[in-house]
């Protein structure tokens, strides 16, 4: 067996966007949208399945509020149930007990579906920035193993340049110990680049993000996967976006299943709780 990585989803539907002015994306408005995130849940259940592989799954807590049969059928398979908050809303534009509150609040509804701990997290549009580190802090307080919300490169809303890299403990105040796993980059020039996931990975050629991994692989750490559900949907309802955001969102959308089986294919990948050894 070669390097493990880490492959990981962040189960959340096509109307799930942060930072837009829109009315699909309005939390009163959700359960007006169609459901898409089931069929397209399931059908990477079955991509995971025909490769052996198993991978953490990030579930916004409003899904699994709507839909604890998926959850279920996730943690029966045989993957890693994490957080991804409740309401999708970035941590920057919360305040702590905004934050708290609806952390603990996705947890619940997890660990009451599947009746074990929850032990990851990862926040709406990787908001851990300068501004929001105060989250981390939280995060452990509620019991949490591991984080992988941290971007260690400049990107539209999140990003933490200053940022390591690869997966290390943090230690923080009151004796508080937790696991940060960042978002993978390729160091290009001199720049770090984000190349493993979302917009970044259906954008760059395969041959890239296959060259990427397996750089970091040869310096010994794990890479770190992660994709939507709607990442595979190509028949997805288009929301109103400004240009930038609307490129991003939907480029290459009919790659992304392509890429996932190539990836599945070439390189080894596990849950975040296995990589990490926790």
């Amino acid at each position: 067996m070669g390097m493990l990585n880490a492959f990981t989803i962040d189960v959340e539907d096509w109307f799930h966007v942060c930072d837009v002015d829109n009315k699909e994306s309005k939390f009163d408005n959700w359960n007006k949208c169609e459901n898409r995130v089931v069929d397209n849940t399931l059908l990477l259940l079955k991509i995971l399945r025909e490769h052996d592989t198993k991978a953490t799954f990030f579930f916004l807590g409003w899904v699994a509020e709507k839909h604890p049969e998926l959850v279920r059928k996730v943690s029966e398979d045989g993957h890693e149930i994490a957080t991804h908050g409740y309401a999708h809303k970035l941590i920057y534009e919360q305040t702590p007990e905004e934050f708290s509150e609806d952390l603990k609040k996705s947890v619940n509804i997890l660990e009451g579906i599947i009746t074990e701990k929850v032990i990851g997290h990862r926040g709406a549009g990787f908001s851990i920035r300068e501004d929001s580190l105060w989250a981390l802090k939280i995060i452990a307080e509620c019991g949490l193993k591991y984080d992988s919300t941290i971007f260690p490169a400049k990107r539209g809303h999140g990003g933490l340049e200053s940022a390591e890299s690869y997966p290390y403990l943090m230690d923080l105040e009151r004796n508080l110990r937790m696991w940060e796993f960042p978002m993978s980059v390729a160091h290009v020039f001199g720049r770090k680049v984000p190349f493993s996931g979302g917009g970044y990975l259906r954008l760059f050629p395969y041959w890239f993000v296959k060259r990427s991994i397996g750089l970091i692989n040869k310096r010994g750490k794990p890479a770190i996967v992660y994709i939507h559900p709607r990442e595979i949907d190509i028949k997805q309802p288009r929301m109103k976006l400004p240009l930038s955001r609307k490129f991003k969102y939907y480029v290459n959308l009919k790659t992304a299943e392509a890429k996932i089986k190539a990836l599945l294919a070439d390189f080894e990948f596990a849950s975040v709780k296995k990589v990490l050894k926790l």
